[in-house]
């Protein structure tokens, strides 16, 4: 399965930022406008963790999905068969975009590539390190927002790039359904800036993939529940 072709590019939207508001542009209905402005509107965000993909050093963007990834996938489009879907984002990373592909096909909707949703790199991507010591980097970085290993990212910076984008997409998405395809670290860091108690236990209880709902009234953060099986 390959990336979509004729994807639209982060820098191709981010102009669009300041929105007409003098005209009714999004389809709705007199009553959801009027839900809008007296602040009682939810809009969903549904944040799936990609699928299972081979780790390949010096590959962190063009790795895709194995042959379970790509069956994993299709499940995802599964749980998606009955809902709404207005807008799809994703990380550039080729297995993110690859886990959503399926959905964007099943609702004839494009996949928006954001470099602000790439996943945290908590140590440089130029040289390797055991697994137990990344993980214990992970575990520190999300008790220190601070800290990082030697060229990696550390939270807050990840919150900087990362939260902002997600804040224009709700403002100019308010009372729809967004889909974005993510990795487990950004993800993670994303839901703690609403919510401290989101952090390394629960980013090392995720599976690969996962998919989070994430309920939002404006940019406040109502409720998250994970609805994949």
């Amino acid at each position: 399965m390959q990336p979509p072709i004729g994807g639209v590019l982060e820098s191709e939207i981010l102009d669009q930022v300041i929105v007409d508001c003098g005209a009714n542009k999004s389809g709705k209905s007199e009553g959801d406008e009027t839900a809008m402005m007296e602040g009682n509107v939810f809009t969903t965000i549904y944040m799936v963790r990609h699928a299972e993909s081979p780790f390949v050093f010096g590959q962190e963007r063009e790795r895709g999905l194995s042959p379970e990834g790509v069956a994993d996938a299709r499940r995802v489009a599964e749980c998606f068969a009955d809902l709404d879907v207005h807008y799809m984002a994703s990380s550039p990373y080729v297995r993110a975009v690859q886990t959503i592909q399926f959905v964007a096909e099943q609702k004839s909707l494009p996949i928006v590539e954001y470099e602000a949703f790439i996943e945290r790199p908590i140590k440089g991507l130029d040289y390797k390190s055991s697994w137990d010591v990344l993980q214990e980097a992970i575990r520190t970085s999300f008790t220190d927002h601070d800290f990082a290993m030697e060229g990696g990212e550390s939270t807050r910076s990840a919150q900087r790039r990362a939260i902002p984008v997600l804040e224009m997409i709700l403002q100019q998405h308010q009372g729809e359904s967004i889909v974005i395809g993510t990795h487990g670290n950004i993800m993670t860091i994303m839901m703690n800036y609403y919510d401290a108690s989101y952090g390394f236990d629960f980013w090392e209880s995720t599976s690969k993939p996962d998919i989070y709902r994430m309920t939002f009234q404006r940019n406040r953060l109502e409720s998250i529940e994970r609805i994949w099986k």
